[in-house]
C-alpha cells in the first residue's frame, strides 16, 4: 500500500530533495541538481516565485520507504499571461510501479481540482530558468546539473496516466571546430555583422566586471524569451536570486556581450565548462569541499555546456548570433575545448536550431512537456491523498 505525504518539515524536503541521488545512485548517466538550490527554491523566504506562485510537493511511503516524490505548481501569472487554467507538476521521481505513479499524479490532480484548474502539465518549474521537460530520448547520454534526468520507463507511466505529449526540446551535441579556415570564416562575418549593424563586444576581464550587466542581462531575458513556451517576466527579485545563482558560473572566455552605439546589451551567449562530472561526485552539493571539484573542472575540461543565448528581438535574423558564435569558438580553442552541449531548445523554436547547422553536430536528447485535460472529479478519488503529519 502507498502512502502519500505532504512535506511540511525541514527533514522532509531534504529527504524530497535528495531522493534522485538514491533513485539513480547506480545510474551513471544521471547528474544531479545543486542541492542547496534544490531547498531553497521550496522556501517561501529565498524564492521570490512564490509573490505569485502556490507550491505544495510530496513524498510517496511504502512501508516507511520513500518510493516517489512530486510536487505542484500554480504560477497564476503564467496562466494569466497564456490565457491558461493549468496547474504544473514539478520535480517527479517513482519506482517503477504504476500503483506509485497514480498515487503521485491523483493527488496532484485533486489539488488541480480543487484549486479550479482544467489540465495539469510539466514538468515545469517555477520560471523558464528552472529545470523543465522530462527525457524521452537519449537516456545513453551524460545529463546535465541544469536538466532532468529520468528513468525511460517514465513514458509508459505517463501515457498509462492520460498524459500526452504538449511540447518537445531538443538539445545538441557540436562538436568545435579545429580548422583556422572555420575560425576565419566565422571572424569575418562577425565583423560584417557589427559593421553593417554598429556593433561591438564588451570585453569583460573577470567575473566582479559581470556584476553591472546583470540587469541588463536579464531584461534582455525577459524581452528575448517572453514568445516561448511556459515564460513569464522575471521580476526584480527574481533576477537579482538567478545573478547570483549564475554568475559564479560564467567564464570571461566563454561569454559574449554585443552592445550597440548607445552601448545598451543588445545581445548575449553565456556558456561555461561543463561541471557534470564535478556535480555527480559531490552528490550536488557544493559544500564542504564540492566546489574543489567544480573549481578543478572550470580550468580543465573538454566540454562546456551553452547555458543562455539571446538577441533583442528586432536585430533577430540579421546575423548578431555570427558575433556569439565567433567570440565563444575562439575563447573554446583557447582552452583546448572540443564540445559544446546545448540546453533543452524547443523543437519548433526554427530561430536558435538555424544558428547551429553549419556546425557537426548531433541531436543526443529529447525531453518533453506532458499535459492532461482534467475531467470531474470521479468516484471514489482521494484514497491517496491528504495531509499527513508522520516524519519522515
Amino acid at each position: 500500500m502507498v502512502s502519500i505525504v505532504e512535506v511540511t518539515t525541514r527533514q522532509q524536503l531534504r529527504r524530497f530533495v535528495d531522493f534522485p541521488n538514491q533513485l539513480y545512485k547506480d545510474v551513471p548517466q544521471f547528474v544531479p541538481a545543486t542541492y542547496g538550490d534544490d531547498l531553497d527554491d521550496w522556501d517561501r523566504k529565498k524564492n521570490p516565485a512564490f509573490s505569485y506562485c502556490e507550491a505544495r510537493c510530496w513524498l510517496a511511503l511504502r512501508e516507511g520507504e520513500i518510493v516517489g516524490r512530486i510536487g505542484a505548481i500554480l504560477s497564476r501569472k503564467s496562466n494569466d499571461k497564456w490565457g491558461t487554467n493549468r496547474l504544473r507538476f514539478t520535480q517527479v521521481d517513482f519506482i517503477d510501479d504504476p500503483e506509485v505513479s497514480g498515487a503521485l499524479f491523483e493527488t496532484v490532480e485533486n489539488w488541480a481540482r480543487e484549486l479550479g484548474c482544467t489540465a495539469v502539465h510539466g514538468p515545469l518549474g517555477f520560471t523558464d530558468m528552472d529545470r523543465e521537460g522530462m527525457l524521452v530520448e537519449g537516456f545513453d547520454r551524460r545529463g546535465c546539473f541544469f536538466t532532468y534526468y529520468n528513468h525511460p520507463y517514465y513514458m509508459q507511466h505517463m501515457a498509462a496516466l492520460g498524459y500526452v505529449k504538449d511540447v518537445d526540446w531538443v538539445e545538441n551535441l557540436i562538436t568545435a571546430p579545429q580548422d583556422e579556415k572555420v575560425f576565419a570564416r566565422w571572424r569575418k562575418l562577425s565583423d560584417y555583422v557589427k559593421h553593417r549593424q554598429k556593433l561591438h563586444t564588451l570585453r569583460v576581464r573577470t567575473r566582479l566586471d559581470y556584476f553591472p550587466l546583470l540587469k541588463p542581462f536579464f531584461q534582455l531575458v525577459n524581452e528575448a524569451y517572453a514568445p516561448l513556451y511556459g515564460t513569464v517576466d522575471l521580476t526584480p527579485e527574481q533576477i537579482k536570486k538567478y545573478s547570483m545563482k549564475f554568475a559564479p558560473l560564467i567564464n570571461p572566455q566563454l561569454t559574449c556581450f554585443v552592445m550597440n552605439e548607445q552601448n545598451e546589451l543588445v545581445a548575449f551567449g553565456v556558456s561555461a565548462p561543463s561541471i557534470a562530472e564535478a556535480m555527480k561526485k559531490s552528490r550536488g552539493r557544493l559544500f564542504p569541499t564540492g566546489w574543489v571539484r567544480v573549481l578543478h573542472a572550470f580550468r580543465k575540461n573538454d566540454t562546456i555546456d551553452l547555458l543562455l543565448i539571446a538577441v533583442r528581438p528586432d536585430l533577430q535574423g540579421k546575423g548578431v548570433n555570427a558575433i556569439i558564435l565567433s567570440e565563444v569558438m575562439e575563447g573554446c580553442r583557447k582552452m583546448g575545448i572540443h564540445y559544446a552541449e546545448t540546453g533543452p531548445m524547443l523543437e519548433e523554436n526554427e530561430k536558435v536550431q538555424t544558428q547551429w547547422q553549419n556546425f557537426p553536430l548531433e541531436q543526443h536528447k529529447r525531453r518533453r512537456c506532458w499535459v492532461k485535460e482534467l475531467n470531474a472529479v470521479p468516484a471514489g478519488v482521494g484514497s491517496h491523498t491528504g495531509r499527513d503529519a508522520q516524519e519522515v
